[in-house]
């Protein structure tokens, strides 16, 4: 059965974790609907999550799978991350990488205002140089 995911973090291409999604087709890059609040989970990966205000849209990439590869994929996530339903841009609701609030807020560094992985990792480049 197929299986439709929308990544937002180190699973994206080119991240350290891209390899857990080999043999997934790429579907293309999206935005989420503008609900999300992103946080840095320790400089590793993100973490997402829906709010009822105040939110960003994020960007990721979307994969259909089969189960065997949803399976590596799951089992090679950091703790705490889980799947969830997302809301795109487009009004599609499919399944997503999401993280708990509660282990977010006061916990972990918002980084919503940059809604890109990437682009927060790109700015934490910059300050190094």
């Amino acid at each position: 059965m197929a299986f439709e995911l929308f990544v937002n973090g180190t699973l994206m291409r080119g991240l350290a974790l891209h390899g857990n999604l080999d043999g997934a087709e790429f579907l293309g890059e999206f935005r989420t609907a503008p609900i999300y609040r992103i946080y840095s989970i320790g400089d590793r990966h993100p973490g997402m999550f829906e709010v009822e205000s105040g939110g960003f849209s994020v960007v990721g990439e979307l994969y259909r799978m089969s189960d065997e590869i949803w399976c590596r994929v799951e089992e090679g996530e950091p703790p705490n991350l889980y799947c969830g339903p997302v809301k795109l841009d487009d009004g599609r609701i499919v399944n997503g990488i999401l993280y708990p609030r509660e282990l977010a807020e006061d916990q972990h560094q918002d980084i919503s205002h940059f809604g890109d992985w990437r682009a927060y990792v790109s700015s934490k480049d910059k300050e190094i140089r």
